[in-house]
Order: structure tokens, then sequence, then C-alpha cells
């Protein structure tokens, strides 16, 4: 199995994916979790405005399989929720690195970047990696 992990997105170890711009972080569910899952069926996320904190949860994404918690990778404002992953969690099956993102945070501090994986880092965790 052959799994999008762009290089210039970073990782946390359970799985969620962070592409920054400037000081916006948005987050999601990497391609391989959303593969191990199986078919998505509910997910709980934040209320825009709420405050979330590196490496502590900020929802839930359940699936056929599983419930999972979501982690995230930085300490900030959620500033914007995926309303249609909400409707439509599907979506994170179909396109988990682009349309199944789940929410925005405006970081505190960008030195909490530095506790997360590249992209290389990531694939030898899931084991495509040397």
């Amino acid at each position: 199995m052959k799994y999008n992990i762009p290089e210039d997105y970073y990782y946390t170890k359970d799985h969620e994916w962070a592409q920054v711009d400037e000081n916006i972080v948005t987050v999601g569910i990497t391609d391989y979790a959303q593969g191990n899952l199986g078919e998505v069926v509910y997910v709980e996320l934040p209320e825009e405005g709420q405050k979330v904190s590196q490496n502590e949860p900020f929802g839930v994404v359940e699936s056929v399989k599983a419930v999972s918690d979501l982690y995230s990778p930085v300490t900030g404002t959620v500033i914007e929720v995926n309303s249609s992953i909400v409707d439509n969690p599907g979506q994170i099956n179909d396109d988990p690195m682009e349309e199944g993102w789940l929410i925005r945070i405006e970081m505190d501090t960008e030195r909490e970047l530095a506790n997360l994986m590249k992209a290389a880092d990531y694939k030898v965790l899931v084991g495509k990696g040397k």
C-alpha cells in the first residue's frame, strides 16, 4: 500500500498531519491513519475559538473498526472547523490530506513545530521509509 505523505507537512506520532502557513496550522489525520481506521462514520471536533494544547486530545474520529482520539500538533486557538467533515465524515477516507482536513489553529508559538516529525521520520514510523 502506498500512502500519501507530503514532504512539506509535519506529523505526530498519533498520525495527525499539520500543514503550516505562517502561524495558521491546518490539521487532519494521515492517509496511513484513515487506511488503518477503515470507513470513518463519525467525527467530533472542537468549537471555533476553543483553545487546544500540543499533544492533547481535541476531538474524536470513529470508524467501523475503532474510536480514536485526535491530538493537536500545536498549542493555539481553533479558528476554523471543517463543518463539511461533520456532515460527511467519509471525506476523510476520500481525501485525508486535502478536503478531509479537520481544523485550523492559530498557533501560539512556532517553537512547538520542533516537536513534530518531518515526512522522512513519519515514513519510518509507518514502515514506509529507510
